[in-house]
């Protein structure tokens, strides 16, 4: 896979990998660990994305871990942050990485321009000085030393709590920094709890985020049996603290889209993602909709919100042979199988 713009700014300063026990962190989508491992003493990937760990989980040379905290037995001498989207997730990282990798660990940092890049070194000043090194590609390189650590890392302290109230059912929903919908209800999900079906059976919350779509539906039909899925780890945590914050049951794992999908489901319902990082992409969306049918059972129904502006419909009617649009309003529309 060729690098990205900001993985060749990394190779084209390898010198500062050569003989480190290098930790990978945040998300990218190319081969610069089997690059770097040319060069450093170890590599190791810590990612809070799915489909990364997927990609790495069986390579001999690099061990990955999938989680929304780093191991306790994890250490490194060099850290390198890929620049997440969220400027509360880069906040998250870095409290979280350095408070176990400790003081003296180097810390390279580098991404987009467009991803706040720039904000690096304010970000980092509660830990030491970063140091731009390399601009190239509307990207940036940035190296530091950690020589500081403010205050002690609890993962209780990053969850954001908010009360939503949805046709008289009360739920309190529980967020980490990058999860969808951080400490709010977006409208769009708003809709999709408003006009649920009547579920029973085995049901899936795809796309899960901070759990409210899977909670409310466990607490309006709690007779249902409900999995939730994300990509991410930070997702997964937040559903599993959304659920046990509020008294509910449900499964909750990650899934690349469907690979870690059971079948038989009476239900699927999601409000799927069309982004990517800072990218539009609606892989995710478009394959949720056209494999669906493999992972429904026997008159099973997929159910999703979605922008106006996106043209599922004909995709639906393609792989269920109709579209129902179930309720809509100027930016959101509710679509379901037949």
């Amino acid at each position: 896979m060729p690098l990205s713009p900001a993985s060749q700014i990394v190779e084209r300063q390898i010198d500062y990998f050569t003989d480190q026990d290098v930790l990978i962190a945040g998300e990218f989508l190319d081969d610069i660990p089997p690059k770097l491992v040319e060069n450093a003493r170890s590599v190791q990937l810590y990612t809070t994305n799915y489909k990364q760990y997927l990609a790495y989980k069986d390579n001999s040379s690099i061990k990955a871990y999938f989680c929304a905290q780093l191991p306790k037995d994890i250490s490194a001498s060099l850290l390198l942050l890929y620049w997440p989207k969220a400027k509360e997730e880069v906040t998250y990282l870095l409290h979280m990485l350095l408070n176990q990798l400790g003081i003296k660990t180097e810390v390279c940092v580098v991404g987009e321009n467009r991803s706040g890049i720039k904000s690096a070194q304010k970000l980092f000043a509660p830990y030491g000085t970063l140091i731009k090194f390399d601009s190239a590609r509307r990207c940036g390189f940035y190296y530091g030393v950690c020589d500081q650590i403010p205050t002690a890392f609890n993962i209780e302290d990053w969850y954001k709590s908010y009360p939503v109230t949805i046709q008289d059912k009360n739920l309190t929903i529980y967020s980490l920094p990058g999860v969808f919908s951080h400490g709010e209800l977006d409208n769009g999900t708003s809709l999709l709890l408003e006009n649920l079906p009547r579920l029973k059976g085995k049901v899936m919350d795809f796309g899960c985020g901070a759990g409210i779509i899977g909670s409310f539906m466990k607490l309006c039909y709690p007779d249902i049996r409900l999995e939730m899925t994300d990509i991410s780890a930070l997702a997964i945590a937040s559903s599993q603290k959304t659920l046990q914050e509020n008294g509910l049951e449900g499964q909750v794992y990650p899934s690349d889209i469907y690979s870690d999908f059971g079948n038989n489901y009476k239900f699927i319902i999601s409000n799927p993602p069309f982004h990517a990082g800072k990218n539009t992409s609606y892989v995710a969306a478009e394959t949720l909709i056209s494999q669906a049918p493999r992972f429904l059972g026997r008159s099973g129904k997929l159910v999703i919100v979605a922008n106006q502006f996106l043209a599922y419909p004909p995709l639906f009617e393609e792989t269920f042979k109709q579209c129902i649009q179930v309720a809509s309003t100027t930016k959101f529309k509710v679509l379901a199988s037949s």
